[in-house]
């Protein structure tokens, strides 16, 4: 399973339709639509204008808004409906679903505890729609140090970011189910990052080297790569043919896997590339 999942697929999509429909005025995604290159320098040749959530204030009066698949806190909903802008919601359904979870169980006092990068848009987002019972931890030993007052007296719900590594959250499910007997889990780690890392880990056993495609700054490439690097001697992290390393045409074996926003054509360069090598 490579190529775009549902969520960027989806977005890509939607903001495709923006342009389309509105081709006499600008179309701004607010941050980067989707972590690829190529596919931001495509859409930024058809108009697309990227803005940083921090930048938001400079985008003008009634524009055109999309809202990329990690989604946005709601004060930033608001503040681009008081400037009257026509949103495009591309927020990935799955992280929609968090951003509601978090929202309905903080306000019934329920304590949520959510695992991902805190930098990470995603994350973000949906603590912007946090109660005051809201815990972010990024990894095991974060989770370690988490003392919830009168745990026993309180639900505590465990979620996470889509793109969380499954065997980090794993191992923070198992601590706290030592911990917490009022425990929820929620596993918001979306199918297609689970399948990934498991179509990875059966891949590194057949193969001398392991290539990732995708962009430098996607969370669910990076994690691949981590999970190469750890299963598999000759691994690299690659954004087009061109980052093949020469060492891998000396390998008898290499395997590819990419991102979740990785396009397929450049999965089939890689692949067509790494045949043709081979073949001559």
């Amino acid at each position: 399973m490579l190529g775009f999942c549902f969520g960027v697929r989806r977005a890509v999509e939607l903001a495709e339709k923006a342009l389309n429909e509105n081709p006499q005025k600008k179309v701004y995604s607010l941050g980067p639509l989707i972590h690829n290159e190529s596919v931001l320098k495509s859409l930024g040749e058809r108009g697309l204008i990227t803005v940083e959530e921090k930048d938001m204030e400079t985008i003008p009066q009634e524009s055109v808004v999309i809202i990329r698949a990690h989604g946005v806190a709601p004060k930033v909903i608001q503040r681009l409906e008081e400037k009257k802008c026509f949103i495009v919601d591309a927020t990935c359904p799955r992280v929609k679903a968090s951003q509601k979870m978090v929202e309905r169980y903080t306000s019934q006092n329920d304590y949520v505890v959510l695992t991902g990068d805190r930098n990470h848009g995603e994350v973000i987002g949906i603590a912007g729609y946090a109660g005051e019972n809201f815990i972010q931890v990024q990894d095991y030993k974060e989770a370690e140090k988490i003392q919830i007052k009168d745990s026993d007296k309180v639900n505590v719900i465990l979620l996470s970011q889509t793109t969380y590594s499954p065997v980090e959250f794993a191992k923070i499910e198992k601590l706290f189910r030592t911990k917490y007997k009022n425990l929820a889990v929620m596993n918001t780690i979306c199918p297609a990052t689970n399948e990934r890392q498991n179509a990875l880990l059966e891949l590194c056993k057949k193969v001398d080297g392991v290539l990732v495609i995708g962009g430098k700054t996607s969370a669910n490439t990076t994690r691949l790569f981590i999970t190469a690097k750890e299963n598999c001697k000759n691994c690299a992290h690659i954004q087009s043919e061109k980052d093949i390393p020469k060492d891998f045409y000396k390998l008898k074996t290499v395997g590819i896997t990419a991102g979740a926003s990785t396009p397929d054509g450049i999965i089939d360069t890689v692949e067509n590339t790494l045949q043709f090598i081979y073949n001559n």
